[in-house]
């Protein structure tokens, strides 16, 4: 997988994410802490790679 493959899997990976977090009703279940887990980790990534996420993220938490 090149690099650019990677960025835009990761790209639609925290879009999707986001998609569910906003659906889910309940914040405090553990699939939602389960779900801001790998939110966090995916803005890393793509902040380190550095992929500017304003437009992107809708969580911003």
């Amino acid at each position: 997988m090149t690099e650019k493959e990677m960025l835009q899997k990761n790209i639609e990976e925290f879009a999707r994410l986001q998609k569910y977090m906003v659906l889910t009703q309940d914040k405090e279940s553990a699939a939602y802490k389960e779900m801001k887990g790998r939110y966090i980790e995916l803005k890393v990534i793509l902040t380190a790679c550095g992929i500017n996420l304003t437009e992107l993220d809708i969580i911003k938490e």
